[in-house]
């Protein structure tokens, strides 16, 4: 063989080498091309899960938030609430208690402010008297006597009872007058009377012992005798008897 043919060998086996080795460089590129596409591809549903868990954060966040937001405007809610309540109880539980009892006369109603504080039970010497005018109408007249040391106001309707032989007793219902301003200073005396039909057929079974009095604005009461004196009551116990405002005694 020839110097030339063997130079000329070596040289096609060179380039083919050379193209061989170019070949698999570009194979070996279209594969690691194809690895990172696919790892990328792999990688790309767990972003959005990443995604999707940050979302999930942030909307708990939010809500988070949201309840924070909330929960002032409950707790300034709450708190009107409480003041609602204290505001009620201080309104005057007493007041509309005896607002509510007056209607069935069991506990005294005023009807409107003295000049001075309201007038207690245990401020007031209380008796009953006959005051019929006549011997056809029933009247009897309640005093109540300031003996306290300051001025007071009995303004208003007392509550009453009227207490039977048989030891039941009910309401007496108020008359329609308008109640005045009546203050009470000490030693003044104030009244209110108790009207009734007088039974002159001698069967009437209501037999009065005893009157229970609430003074105006009060919920204490005192029991006073039925005077002996008092013409006879015509039952039954209704609205027929009739309860009067509290004045100044003439």
């Amino acid at each position: 063989m020839s110097s030339s043919t063997t130079a000329t060998a070596r040289t096609v086996r060179r380039r083919t080498l050379r193209v061989a080795g170019a070949a698999l460089t570009v194979a070996a590129a279209f594969s690691l091309t194809a690895c990172s596409g696919s790892d990328g591809a792999a990688s790309k549903p767990g972003g959005p899960s990443g995604a999707g868990v940050a979302a999930g954060a942030s909307g708990a966040g939010s809500s988070a938030g949201a309840q924070g937001a909330d929960a002032p405007a409950g707790s300034a809610k709450s708190g009107s609430g409480e003041g609602t309540s204290s505001h009620s109880g201080s309104g005057g539980t007493s007041s509309h208690a005896g607002s509510g009892g007056a209607a069935s006369s069991r506990a005294g109603s005023g009807g409107g402010a003295g000049k001075g504080k309201f007038c207690r039970t245990s401020d007031l010497v209380m008796e009953a008297v006959d005051s019929s005018p006549d011997q056809k109408v029933g009247e009897v007249t309640v005093q109540m006597t300031n003996k306290g040391g300051r001025t007071c106001s009995a303004t208003g309707f007392a509550g009453v009872d009227l207490k039977d032989v048989d030891g039941t007793s009910a309401p007496v219902h108020r008359g329609g007058e308008q109640p005045r301003i009546t203050d009470l200073k000490p030693g003044d005396t104030a009244t209110f009377s108790i009207s009734y039909a007088v039974d002159f057929s001698g069967d009437s079974l209501a037999s009065p012992t005893n009157i229970i009095v609430t003074p105006p604005n009060e919920t204490h009461s005192v029991s006073l005798k039925w005077p002996a004196e008092a013409l006879k009551l015509a039952g039954p116990y209704d609205e027929k008897i009739k309860v009067h405002p509290v004045g100044i005694a003439n």
